[in-house]
C-alpha cells in the first residue's frame, strides 16, 4: 500500500482559506468525508480535537499533521490542505501553518496504513518535498510530488547498508503518546542527521501499530550511546549499564542534532535501572542530587495529601457545626455530630507525618524504607527523648514536627540504603530473611536511636519557627502573604508552589495550632487559586489577546480556579510564560496581602470555595480573592498583545 492509495484528488484542496484552527480542522474533514472514509462525521471531528487538546500537532516549519481514530473511521484516509495565507495552529514553533494533513485511522487489528502514514511523517521531513507540495498547481501535480518522493526515498532506504560486525555506533526509540506521527518523524530525523555526519543509527519505533525496528539485545551492548525521544513510558531496564540520553519525541524532530551531539560527546550519563519497574524512563544517576531530593520529599508529599485533605476538611467541619458557647476550652466537640467530624478527621489528620516520612523513606531504600520512615515519623510527632521516655505522661514532648518528619523519611531512607551494603556481605542463604527480619529489625532500631537523640534539636527549632510565626503581626504578617502566595504562581504545581503549600499544610499540624497558622494556611490557598481565575477573567474581556482554543480553555479555568487547582494556569504560562507568569505572581501577591490584612483563617488545606463556609472572615476572603483575579487579568491584558479578531 502506498500513501496516494490513502489520497485522492476528491480530497485535496490547494487553496483554502480558515480564520483560526478550529475552521482550518473543520475544513480538513469535509476534504475527508468526501472521500466516504468517515462512517460518523460528527464523531471523527470529536475524536480530532480530543487528540488537539493533548497538544498541538503543529510540528513547526508550516506543517500540521491532525489525526483522529476510532470506530467512526470505516477506512484508512488522508486528506490535504494548503493555506496559502497561513492559520495559527498553535505549532511548536509560534509560526503559522500553511500546509496540513489530516489522518483518518480506523480502530482495526490491521495496521497496515499505520506504516504507510510513517511513511508520509518521514517525508514531511524534507524540505525539498515540502517546498514541491506548497508549488503544485493541481491536485494531480501534488499526488504525483508525493508518489515520486516516496518511490525515491523508499526504494533507497531498501538499499542502504545495514551496520557492519560492530553494530550501530547509535541506537534510539521514538515514541508519542499516538503513536501515529510525531514517532515517526522524529525517527526520520534522527536517522537523517546521523546520515550526514557518517554514524550508524537504527531508530526503534513504538508507535500505534506495536513496536518495529526493535532494538536487539547484541545491538544494545555494543552501541555508543543510546537516545530516547519519547513523551511516554518506555522499557529502560535493557539498557542498564549503557549511556543514555532523554529527551521529548518533539527534540526528535526539533533538536536532532543537539541529541546527536550528546550521544557522540560521551557527556551521556549512564544508566542504572532500579530494578523497581521494567517500563519507566528514570534517569538514575544522570540526575542531580538536588532533583533527586525533590523527587522523594514529593514522593511522601503526594501519598499525605490525602490524609491531610480529607482530616483537615473534616475537622474544619467539626468547628463549623458545633457551638462554641456551649464550652469554649472543649470547642469541636461540643455536640455529637461535631464530636464525630472532629475524631475522624483528627485520625485522619494525625497520620500526615508518619505517611509524609514513610513514603520519603521507601522512594530511596524502596520497600523496607517503608516501615523505617513510618516509625520516624511517629517518633518525630510523639516528640519522644531519652529524657522523657521513663515519664513521657509527666515530662514534656518535644515534637520535631514536620521538620522532624521530613528528616525521619531521609534518613530512614538512606538507613535502608547503608544497610543494605552491610547486608550484601552475608551469604546468599540468608538473602531470603533481609526484608522480612534484618531491614525492619535493624531499621527500626537505629532509626529510634536517631529520632530520640535529634527531637530536642529539631523540636527546638520547630518551636522557634512557630513562636516565630505567632509574634508576627501588622507589616511582618502581610509580607509573610505576599511570599507565601506569589510562590503559589511562581511554577503552579512545581518546587515553589510545593514548598510554599507543604510550609502551609505543616502549621496546620502545630500543637495548639492558633489564628496564626490558620492565617498561613488562607494565603496559601488564595494564592494557588488567584492564577486560573485571573486568566479565565483575561480570555473573557480580553478576548483578543487569545486564540480560540484558549479562549475555551479558559472557561474551564474558572472551575479549576474556584477548585485551588492551580495546574489550569500551567498551558498558558508554558505557551507565553514571560507575561503570564508575572501577571500571576503579581496577583497571587495582592491577594495573600489582602488575607493576612483581613485576618482570614483556614482550618482546611484544600478545598477552594467548597470550604469558604469554614473560613475566618469569608466575605473578606471572597474580596482578597476577586482582588487578585482582577489585578492579574488586567496585568495579562496589557502585557499581551492582541492576538487574533475576537
Amino acid at each position: 500500500m502506498k500513501i496516494v492509495d490513502l489520497l485522492n484528488e476528491i480530497s485535496i484542496c490547494l487553496d483554502a482559506k480558515a480564520a483560526d484552527k478550529e475552521e482550518a480542522i473543520r475544513l480538513a474533514v469535509d476534504l475527508m468525508d468526501k472521500s466516504g472514509n468517515i462512517r460518523d462525521k460528527k464523531a471523527y471531528l470529536n475524536s480530532v480535537f480530543k487528540r488537539e487538546e493533548e497538544g498541538t500537532t503543529g510540528i513547526g516549519e508550516g506543517i500540521a499533521i491532525p489525526h483522529g481514530k476510532g470506530t467512526s473511521v470505516g477506512a484508512p484516509g488522508l486528506s490535504a490542505m494548503l493555506l496559502p495565507d497561513g492559520v495559527d495552529f498553535d505549532a511548536l514553533d509560534g509560526g503559522l501553518v500553511n500546509l496540513i494533513f489530516l489522518i483518518a485511522a480506523p480502530e482495526t487489528k490491521d495496521n497496515i496504513h499505520l506504516e504507510v502514514l510513517s511513511r508520509l511523517s518521514m517525508l514531511l521531513m524534507d524540505d525539498a518535498f515540502t517546498a514541491n507540495l506548497r508549488s503544485a498547481k493541481t491536485a494531480s501535480e501534488f499526488l504525483g510530488y508525493i508518489e515520486q518522493a516516496e518511490a525515491a526515498k523508499f526504494n533507497q532506504q531498501a538499499k542502504e547498508p545495514k551496520a557492519g560486525a560492530d553494530g550501530y555506533r547509535l541506537l534510539a526509540i521514538t515514541a508519542c503518546p499516538t503513536g501515529i506521527a510525531h514517532t515517526y518523524m522524529a525517527a526520520e530525523n534522527l536517522e537523517n542527521k546521523a546520515k550526514d555526519r557518517g554514524v550508524t543509527i537504527k531508530v526503534e519505533t513504538d508507535g500505534s501499530g506495536g513496536v518495529k525496528n526493535a532494538l536487539t539485545k547484541e545491538e544494545i551492548e555494543k552501541a555508543e550511546c543510546i537516545i530516547i525521544a519519547a513523551d511516554t513510558n518506555i522499557e529502560m531496564s535493557r539498557f542498564d549499564g549503557k549511556r543514555v540520553v532523554v529527551a521529548k519525541v518533539a527534540d526528535g524532530i526539533h533538536k536532532a542534532d543537539q541529541l546527536l551531539d550528546r550521544a557522540l560527546g560521551g557527556s551521556a550519563a549512564i544508566y542504572h535501572h532500579s530494578g523497581k519497574d521494567s517500563k519507566d524512563t528514570d534517569l538514575g544517576g544522570s540526575e542531580s542530587a538536588g532533583r533527586k531530593a525533590y523527587k522523594y520529599l514529593m514522593n511522601g508529599v503526594s501519598h499525605m495529601l490525602p490524609f491531610v485533605v480529607g482530616g483537615g476538611i473534616l475537622i474544619a467541619l467539626a468547628f463549623l457545626f458545633d457551638n462554641y458557647e456551649i464550652n469554649p476550652a472543649n470547642f469541636g466537640m461540643n455536640t455529637p455530630l461535631a464530636a464525630f467530624f472532629k475524631t475522624v478527621g483528627g485520625q485522619a489528620f494525625g497520620f500526615m507525618l508518619p505517611v509524609l516520612a514513610g513514603f520519603i523513606a521507601m522512594s530511596i531504600g524502596e520497600r523496607p524504607g517503608l516501615a523505617v520512615g513510618f516509625v520516624g515519623g511517629v517518633l518525630a510527632s510523639g516528640g519522644y527523648t531519652f529524657n522523657n521516655l521513663m515519664n513521657y505522661s509527666e515530662a514534656s514532648p518535644v515534637s520535631s514536627g514536620f521538620l522532624g518528619a521530613l528528616l525521619a523519611g531521609f534518613v530512614g531512607g538512606y538507613i535502608i540504603v547503608l544497610l543494605r551494603k552491610v547486608f550484601d556481605r552475608l551469604p546468599a542463604s540468608l538473602e531470603g530473611i533481609k526484608p522480612v527480619l534484618l531491614f525492619p529489625v535493624c531499621g527500626i532500631l537505629l532509626m529510634g536511636v536517631f529520632m530520640i537523640g535529634v527531637n530536642p534539636i529539631v523540636g527546638a527549632l520547630n518551636n522557634g519557627l512557630n513562636e516565630f510565626l505567632a509574634s508576627m503581626s501588622g507589616t511582618s504578617k502581610i509580607v509573610l502573604g505576599i511570599i507565601l502566595a506569589g510562590m503559589m504562581s511562581v511554577d503552579m504545581g512545581g518546587p515553589f508552589n510545593k514548598a510554599a503549600y507543604v510550609f502551609g499544610t505543616a502549621q496546620l499540624t502545630v500543637a495548639d495550632a492558633g489564628p496564626e497558622q490558620f492565617q498561613i494556611m488562607a494565603a496559601v490557598m488564595i494564592g494557588g487559586m488567584v492564577p486560573p481565575l485571573a486568566i479565565a477573567l483575561c480570555t473573557t474581556f480580553f478576548k483578543n489577546r487569545f486564540t480560540e482554543n484558549e479562549r475555551k480553555s479558559g472557561i474551564v479555568n474558572y472551575v479549576m480556579g474556584l477548585s485551588f487547582i492551580t495546574e489550569g494556569a500551567i498551558p498558558f504560562a508554558a505557551s507565553d510564560p514571560l507575561r503570564v507568569l508575572p501577571s500571576c505572581i503579581i496577583g497571587s501577591a495582592v491577594a495573600g496581602a489582602l488575607s493576612m490584612l483581613f485576618s482570614c483563617g483556614l482550618r482546611a488545606p484544600h478545598g477552594g470555595i467548597f470550604v469558604i463556609a469554614v473560613i475566618t472572615n469569608p466575605v473578606l476572603y471572597l474580596l482578597a480573592l476577586l482582588a487578585g483575579s482582577v489585578i492579574g487579568a488586567l496585568l495579562l491584558a496589557v502585557l499581551k498583545k492582541p492576538k487574533v479578531q475576537a
